[in-house]
């Protein structure tokens, strides 16, 4: 019994879906599809481009989406057992709603790059900032930004595990809860190589103007259980996952709360899908007794399945 995860932005690299090449005619349909929405060749892109317009926002989501999709597409086309419920972290939400088949996978890929694009669009480039605080409670993280907003914005985001939580919001303010943390205790605080403060309240403006493109899509009651970032929760009205795909871009990802709840749907084990193994190394950290993998090349697949 699984829990299928999806990671987002961050995990992104040239090459990173090259394993599967020509052996999966379904990584190839899932990049071509991607591609006729882009208008341009993302497996191209993604195979031996250029590593600066990969990780430009608007490009890395759809990248990554695509990434996702084939990973999990390959996995279900070779026989693996379906999930009892679904989880993506931030933009990975996203894939889980196309695994859950209650958005289209075209839908989703314009839904992304657009909203790449209005998060890059709502602070300029060098205003914002992210940074990863380590070796602190969550309570602390909070005081730690409180103090260091100082009229400014400075809030947690990412609820990854016990210990490790992410900040975001304008980059001064960012810089004093770095230097904060540090006087707090924190084993670590580190300066994302990110310019668009994903997750904070500064992304209002884009999520307003995202409403009304996610809106337009036909979204549909997922066939599995999909875990939403925002509260932690699933939803299965069509109308409350709109409103989790909005708030997603302003409020914190509830990642530790999203894995304690996929154990109360009944999974006893994470598998995560698309490149690297960011959200199998968290869960490590959340549950050590949830035996955790990851699905990102043909080797990875073929231990999956044979454990099944």
């Amino acid at each position: 019994m699984t829990v299928a995860v999806f990671p987002g932005q961050g995990s992104q690299s040239i090459g990173m879906v090259s394993n599967w090449g020509a052996h999966e005619p379904q990584a190839q349909a899932v990049f071509e599809q991607a591609s006729d929405v882009l208008g341009y060749d993302l497996w191209a892109l993604v195979s031996e481009g250029d590593k600066h317009k990969l990780d430009q926002t608007h490009v890395t989501q759809p990248a990554m989406l695509a990434a996702d999709i084939a990973a999990y597409r390959i996995y279900q086309d070779q026989g693996g057992a379906a999930p009892v419920a679904l989880a993506g972290h931030s933009l990975g939400e996203y894939a889980a709603l196309v695994a859950a088949d209650a958005l289209d996978f075209a839908d989703a890929i314009r839904l992304v790059a657009r909203r790449g694009t209005l998060m890059q669009q709502a602070v300029p480039e060098g205003e914002g900032g992210m940074a990863a605080i380590l070796g602190l409670d969550d309570d602390a993280v909070c005081q730690v930004c409180e103090q260091a907003a100082n009229g400014a914005v400075c809030e947690p985001v990412n609820f990854n595990a016990p210990g490790q939580v992410v900040v975001a919001g304008e980059r001064a303010a960012v810089d004093r809860a770095c230097d904060l943390a540090k006087e707090q205790g924190a084993k670590r605080a580190l300066i994302l190589p990110v310019s668009v403060p994903s997750h904070s309240s500064l992304m209002k403006p884009a999520a307003v103007a995202l409403r009304t493109e996610i809106e337009a899509c036909n979204i549909r009651k997922p066939a599995i259980p999909v875990i939403h970032n925002v509260d932690a929760q699933a939803h299965p009205d069509p109308n409350d996952i709109v409103d989790m795909l909005v708030e997603q871009l302003y409020r914190p990802v509830r990642w530790v709360g999203c894995v304690r709840t996929a154990v109360v749907l009944g999974a006893t084990a994470q598998l995560e899908f698309g490149p690297g193994k960011v959200l199998t190394g968290l869960v490590r950290r959340i549950d050590r007794k949830m035996p955790a993998k990851a699905v990102f090349d043909e080797p990875s697949l073929a231990t999956v399945l044979a454990e099944q």
